[in-house]
């Protein structure tokens, strides 16, 4: 048997302790890293979860805002919606703005057209001759040639061209036009095995101020021209040439001058949230405030100059006439503004909500024309105030028959208000 000293013991001892600690604590160290690994992956994957959730609800969500507008132009023949892709500064040279810009144009130029008219005019001898007339622009939104433009652009013309971005040009019908919405849509023939390109509709009442637009027209004749800019304002209730008064107009800051008219307003993704219609300028050319009709009002009323060859209305079965400050003082009321209600049609729905006529006759207008005086005076409906004619087509402008909308009358110098259904125009 070997002997060891007390010294030996001793050390042997700590050597054995020392060694007993170091191997506990390395697999401490050891199963803290596997959790801590797990952990963290556990936490990777509950943030991919809940991204991959966030991106599917925003995915809905937008699918969701989009999906009136798809289910409402479901009628037309259009080309597949295309995926934009932004190429990156570090891959192209282009920045992301620039490359979105790009894209747009080439989704997007070659359907717009250009607009040339013919008018009827007469000489001295008041011998008929055939001028050019106006110009404009149009979006080809259907593979079958229609084409959505302002009916100002095509207004009194004897004949009307389009001219396509390879140049061809092609004579076309009006199908249909509505002054209320200041929207018209033609037609030409494409030939055999033309593919036109068109541009889809996209939802103007997802638009928010700040967001950035494109507009794409033929100012002053030159084919095709892009400006950029931002949503400026939205809701502008704007008088159009036609002395017609269209709600929620879309303002923008982007470049619109003579020539753009007719010609789409885009999104970065390339679909239309708005027709250019107008600027607001003192000397005629742009000074940064345009206007545009939303996409939703168009898509509404292309749906139905298409169908019909015009737009069904509801409307209030009564002869209206545009009050005035002689037709006030005349019948002795107490407001000057507003619409007269001349006649109700006998058992009408107007009728039977409660509105009433007039019962004196009375000569108006240089024609000398018979209205009826002593009857109500529509000065609301729905909320929105009726200062005028202009007022009353554009407050029932979204209205179908079968509506029942809500009308403040002037009757014996009090309000009253009335619900009425509304019948077809």
């Amino acid at each position: 048997m070997k002997l060891y000293s007390h010294a030996q013991l001793i050390k042997t001892t700590l050597i054995c302790v020392v060694a007993a600690v170091l191997l506990t604590a390395a697999i401490f160290v050891n199963i803290s890293k596997k959790k801590t690994s797990s952990d963290v992956q556990d936490v990777n994957a509950l943030a991919d979860e809940a991204a991959t959730e966030n991106a599917a609800g925003g995915a809905a969500s937008a699918a969701s805002s989009v999906s009136t507008i798809d289910e409402s132009a479901a009628f037309l023949e259009q080309n597949p919606a295309s995926i934009i892709s932004v190429a990156g500064s570090t891959s192209s040279g282009y920045t992301q703005e620039e490359a979105q810009n790009i894209n747009v144009y080439a989704l997007c130029n070659e359907a717009v057209v250009n607009i040339n008219t013919q008018v009827t005019a007469y000489d001295w001898f008041l011998q008929p001759y055939v001028q050019d007339g106006g110009s404009g622009s149009g979006s080809i939104i259907d593979k079958r040639g229609y084409i959505l433009t302002n009916v100002h652009v095509i207004a009194d013309a004897t004949k009307i061209y389009v001219s396509l971005f390879d140049g061809t040009q092609y004579e076309v019908e009006v199908v249909g036009t509505d002054l209320d919405s200041d929207l018209a849509v033609i037609k030409f023939t494409p030939p055999a095995g033309m593919e036109l390109k068109t541009i889809a509709f996209g939802d103007s009442s997802a638009l928010k101020v700040g967001q950035r637009v494109i507009a794409i027209g033929n100012p002053f004749g030159l084919e095709r021209t892009m400006t950029t800019g931002i949503v400026s304002g939205l809701g502008r209730p704007i008088q159009n040439s036609n002395n017609r008064i269209i709600r929620d107009m879309v303002q923008t800051d982007a470049a619109i001058n003579p020539g753009n008219s007719g010609g789409p307003l885009l999104d970065t993704n390339g679909k239309m949230i708005g027709i250019n219609t107008m600027i607001q300028s003192s000397s005629g050319s742009s000074a940064g405030v345009g206007f545009a009709v939303p996409s939703t009002t168009a898509v509404r009323v292309v749906a139905d100059l298409i169908k019909y060859g015009k737009v069904h209305r509801g409307t209030i079965d009564a002869t209206v006439i545009q009050m005035s400050r002689r037709i006030a003082q005349y019948a002795g009321l107490d407001i000057a503004s507003g619409v007269l209600i001349s006649e109700v049609v006998r058992g009408g729905n107007a009728e039977a909500a409660g509105l009433k006529g007039g019962t004196e006759a009375a000569y108006y207008g240089s024609r000398r024309d018979i209205i009826y005086i002593g009857g109500d005076v529509i000065t609301q409906i729905d909320n929105i105030a009726v200062t005028s004619l202009a007022d009353y087509y554009s407050a029932l402008e979204s209205k179908k028959a079968g509506d029942v909308v809500t009308v403040v009358v002037r009757r014996n110098r009090k309000n009253v208000t009335l619900k009425i259904k509304l019948v077809e125009s």
